[in-house]
């Protein structure tokens, strides 16, 4: 990495306060600062102010319908999972904070978290809470998100990440600081909550950081 040899950064802040989940759209509006809301980047957002996050863990256990839509989906391997935050007492995470418009906000599973200014993070629900909530009850709307591409369940433990995915969040890592590289390798996890990245890379996913993103998704997903 080009800043293997760097000075590492200070401790970064911390990330303390009650969360607190927002079901509307229109509770963003109570974090705007002067036109702008923070967002906790912990995946592929990996850019911005490094901060500590206390009590959660990074987890790929979120099948993600986006991967189908662009083709990159492995179901047929259970490839198919992006990154999602859960509580887990005594765990801890390098993540970034950054600020985006507030007329770029658009509402799916965030809870936030106060720093210096409340920041947002996609965490984790449950299967009948989204249906209930999110879904409205509507199983034609649950069919439209998800079943129509054979997802039942949306939380699990026996998928595995996207390979196109995985890589980019690897590379924004390595490409923001070696700390935080090496953050994400040890504090990642597959679903089954017990195997971090750096050791499935390592084995069952040796490869995938040598294949590149297809032609059409290089900008999107090129690290």
């Amino acid at each position: 990495m080009s800043v293997g040899d760097s000075l590492p950064p200070p401790p970064p802040p911390a990330l303390d306060g009650m969360p607190f989940e927002l079901k509307d759209e229109s509770d963003f509006d109570q974090l705007i600062s002067d036109g702008f809301v923070s967002i906790c980047g912990f995946g592929s957002l990996l850019s911005g102010s490094l901060a500590k996050l206390s009590g959660f863990r990074r987890v790929f256990a979120h099948a993600a319908p986006i991967f189908f839509q662009l083709g990159i989906a492995k179901p047929g391997t259970k490839e198919i999972s992006r990154l999602s935050l859960e509580p887990c007492e005594g765990e801890s995470l390098l993540v970034t904070t950054f600020q985006i418009m507030r007329s770029e906000v658009t509402l799916e599973t965030h809870n936030g978290l106060f720093h210096t200014s409340p920041v947002v993070l996609c965490a984790c629900y449950r299967d009948e809470e989204y249906f209930l909530h999110r879904c409205k009850g509507s199983k034609e709307i649950f069919y439209q998100r998800f079943g129509r591409y054979g997802i039942h369940k949306i939380w699990l433990d026996d998928i595995l990440p996207c390979r196109v995915y995985l890589r980019h969040c690897v590379l924004a890592a390595e490409n923001l600081h070696e700390i935080a590289y090496n953050d994400l390798m040890d504090h990642t996890f597959l679903g089954d909550r017990k195997t971090t990245i750096r050791e499935y890379l390592a084995t069952k996913g040796s490869g995938i950081m040598e294949e590149e993103p297809p032609q059409h998704l290089k900008y999107l997903y090129g690290g």
